[in-house]
């Protein structure tokens, strides 16, 4: 039992005031220990760097932050007794927690699914035996037991690793293509899908077309598009399915792929009226580097089509087994990613050692800065070894459960994704700053109660004192070398 990680989450902080009024507190994770802590201001502050924040100059809508529903994650939380399950899901979901606001799940089976499977295992157009039984058995009743936490609710997207290998032209859970005749029946399997989770008493609020359309290496499941392929099934076959059976509010995000290639996508999908209509936004991940979030490709999505979202759906440290109760670790330069080994030479640049939480604090904010709307991370929980993977491609979650003993370690990126969830609520907006350094990072946005969190990343080792300026009134915080912090601001 656990109870300390959401007291940490609810501890009364320190409320600064200044005479104009203003109230903040601030709150604090560092490598020096803290983990969402409230932190004093100092009787006296001399700013060695300065952020200028306009609030009336506002930039896209956050959507929300938050991680994926795996059926890896379901099966270890339903291993865990029912205080330390519910320890987990308070910790993510509740208003006390991070408060996860949009988050992801797989349709038909992944690489952190115990085996392959889907909703329709034999020949049939017409799915005329579709059925979700295999998810009712631990997907469904955990996203409903964290619908039940969640205050205000969250929204949910779908994605598929592979339609069912009977409807692809190499009859394999892995790579090969949607057979041409099976376009229709494989809108028709989405449709289904909403329909039968709708009667579980779950709704989504997107989909995405297809889970990494340009392959994985052949490694797990998968099925190939073409950006013009995508384009083509989606304008003639999945939008007026959906479209016909009552789902048109359902977001339609294409693409769902690493960053570098999100130019020539955005040109496929939204190359004219109809296509454009046909689609809600883009799906990216992050697994092209370990260090470049691809600014000029971010900019040039958002730039192609301004009302289009940008959503973040997968992101993790991955090929890792997780470090175990050792806070150090995810603070120190010694993960390494799927590319520093397997990357082609011309790439192997991209894929330096790196810090796992100075690698989600720097992606997130500048994600946030450069148009993207919203922030999902990818397992929720996994075990020692950094599973179950039937693949045993091993990666790390936020949260890591030991089911045997019982055990709960909630890592340093936990708290990191809990900057963001917990205080950008969705309709936030994100606001234009200016900042007289390089040496930090720093996200603001103003929420629809009015709010202000101000999220500041120092990653260098020497403590750094900070003045606010926000629409001309001066505020201070100190943050701890390698530390985050956000600082909410309430009239």
């Amino acid at each position: 039992m656990v109870k300390v990680i959401i007291c940490v989450l609810v501890m009364i902080s320190s409320i600064h005031c200044t005479k104009n009024s203003m109230k903040y507190r601030i709150y604090e994770t560092s490598a020096s220990g803290n983990k969402m802590t409230s932190i004093q201001l100092p009787v006296e502050v001399k700013a060695s760097n300065k952020i200028s924040i306009n609030t009336s100059k506002h930039k896209q809508t956050i959507v929300g932050f938050g991680g994926s529903f795996t059926e890896s994650s379901c099966h270890l939380l339903q291993q865990m007794d029912d205080i330390n399950r519910d320890d987990i899901l308070n910790a993510y979901f509740s208003e006390e927690g991070a408060a996860y606001s949009l988050n992801r799940t797989h349709i038909n089976s992944c690489d952190f699914s115990l085996s392959h499977y889907s909703y329709s295992e034999t020949e049939d157009p017409t799915l005329s035996n579709f059925s979700i039984d295999h998810d009712k058995k631990e997907i469904i009743p955990t996203i409903l037991q964290a619908q039940k936490i969640s205050k205000d609710g969250f929204r949910l997207i779908a994605s598929p690793w592979t339609a069912p290998p009977w409807m692809k032209d190499n009859n394999n859970w892995v790579g090969g293509k949607l057979l041409p005749k099976y376009n229709d029946t494989w809108a028709l399997y989405f449709s289904k899908y909403l329909e039968s989770y709708k009667n579980e008493g779950i709704a989504f609020w997107g989909i995405t077309v297809e889970n990494e359309p340009m392959g994985n290496g052949n490694n797990w499941e998968s099925m190939h598009f073409s950006p013009s392929e995508m384009t083509d099934f989606v304008v003639e076959h999945l939008k007026p399915k959906l479209t016909q059976n009552g789902w048109q509010k359902v977001k339609i995000l294409g693409f769902d792929q690493n960053r570098l290639d999100l130019p020539h996508w955005v040109d496929t999908m939204y190359q004219n009226e109809k296509s454009l209509a046909s689609f809600d936004g883009t799906a990216i991940h992050w697994y092209e580097s370990t260090f470049d979030f691809f600014p000029d490709q971010l900019n040039y999505a958002h730039q192609k089509a301004p009302e289009k979202l940008l959503i973040q759906t997968e992101a993790c440290i991955d090929a890792e087994i997780p470090a175990w109760q050792n806070d150090k670790w995810y603070w120190s330069q010694e993960a390494t990613d799927w590319g520093y080994e397997w990357a082609s030479a011309d790439k192997k640049y991209l894929h330096p050692k790196y810090i796992p939480v100075y690698r989600y604090a720097n992606d997130i904010i500048n994600c946030l800065n450069h148009y993207v709307n919203g922030w999902i991370d990818w397992n929720m929980v996994l075990d020692r070894q950094g599973g179950p993977n039937w693949f045993k491609n091993w990666c790390v979650a936020p949260v890591i459960v030991d089911t045997a003993t019982q055990e709960i370690y909630y890592t340093p990126l936990y708290y990191v994704m809990a900057h963001f969830s917990k205080f950008i609520r969705p309709e936030a907006k994100i606001l234009e700053h200016t900042i007289d350094t390089n040496d930090i990072l720093v996200v603001s946005a103003i929420n629809s109660d009015s709010s202000i969190a101000v999220v500041v990343f120092n990653p260098d080792h020497q403590q750094k004192v900070v003045q606010i300026d926000l629409d001309s009134k001066i505020f201070y915080t100190k943050i701890s070398g390698q530390a985050i912090q956000t600082l909410m601001f309430n009239k």
